[in-house]
């Protein structure tokens, strides 16, 4: 039986549809139906059918979801088991978005730089799903925000850093009073589905302000960008990114205790994997300890250049 046909029929499972499972796999869809034929061939039952636009699994399929799981599972960590894990590194890791388009380019970087034959997949998610993925043994390990709950003694958890909130605002307004600017100013608000979002509007109520809103959008880096444009400031994770110093932003701190949100890496005691785990996360820490500087709140150098470049242009 051919792995990749398992794999496809979970891709379907999970994506509700031919079509999307073709997508995140990078083949046609006519591929993937085809190999769930000969999956069926092979197994002797329906394993989908469908229901209106989506696709769902049959009662034989639903019993071979978890087999399935298991088995790619097992079959992933031949590898490992039988290569030389200073040498070998093969990993799928779960990231979230902040990471993926933060710190996650630069800790790949210093993996491949030392480990130049490492493999990693990275699937990104929202925190609470990569923490499933990872007690499913789906992902090897995720970088992600602390779940809101204390984790088993089945899992490690390795801390990176605390991101507090901070108001973003364009250049011009470094020398600004936070408050004024969140009362004045037009609010570009980070997305109250999300643990940061939530965090902020706890933060405003505390502190009395009703702010006039004009967006409400779930990446960081957009709202960095429609901040550049003086569109409005915002109240946000000081994320572990590489815009602030490429636009007119400053983030200035705020004058009441915030919230932190706490940000590492979490994984499986006793994986089979646990030595390049500890590679990357080892990496990781470096990564965040080689941006640290960054982090902070613009040093007056940079805050003049940006406050320069922000500036109209004379004639």
């Amino acid at each position: 039986m051919e792995t990749n046909y398992l794999r496809s029929f979970l891709s379907v499972v999970e994506a509700g549809s031919m079509s999307e499972a073709a997508r995140r796999l990078d083949i046609t869809p006519a591929a993937v139906a085809q190999q769930l034929k000969v999956l069926e061939q092979e197994l002797g039952a329906p394993l989908l059918r469908r229901a209106g636009r989506t696709v769902r699994p049959t009662e034989a399929g639903h019993r071979l979801v978890e087999h399935a799981r298991l088995l790619l599972r097992d079959v992933g960590q031949l590898r490992a088991v039988v290569a030389d894990p200073d040498e070998h590194i093969d990993l799928v890791v779960g990231a979230i978005n902040t990471m993926l388009h933060g710190l996650m380019p630069a800790v790949l970087a210093r993996l491949v730089h030392q480990r130049p034959q490492a493999h990693v997949v990275v699937r990104s998610g929202l925190t609470n799903e990569l923490y499933d993925g990872v007690l499913r043994e789906e992902l090897d390990a995720a970088i992600c925000l602390h779940p809101p709950f204390t984790l088993p003694k089945t899992v490690r958890w390795t801390s990176l850093r605390e991101e507090r909130l901070v108001v973003l605002a364009p250049a011009a307004l470094a020398g600004q009073d936070p408050h004024t600017l969140l009362r004045e100013q037009p609010l570009i608000r980070y997305d109250r589905r999300l643990g940061g979002g939530q965090a902020a509007e706890r933060y405003l109520q505390r502190a009395g302000i009703t702010p006039a809103e004009r967006f409400e959008v779930s990446s960081l880096a957009a709202i960095a960008m429609l901040v550049a444009q003086g569109l409005g400031v915002s109240i946000a994770p000081d994320a572990t990114t590489h815009w602030w110093s490429h636009w007119p932003v400053v983030r200035l701190p705020l004058p009441q205790a915030t919230e932190a949100r706490r940000f590492g890496m979490v994984w499986l005691r006793h994986a089979v994997r646990e030595r390049a785990i500890e590679t990357l996360a080892e990496h990781a820490r470096q990564a965040v300890q080689e941006h640290e500087a960054d982090r902070l709140l613009l040093p007056a150098t940079k805050a003049a250049k940006a406050i320069k470049a922000a500036a109209p242009k004379r004639r």
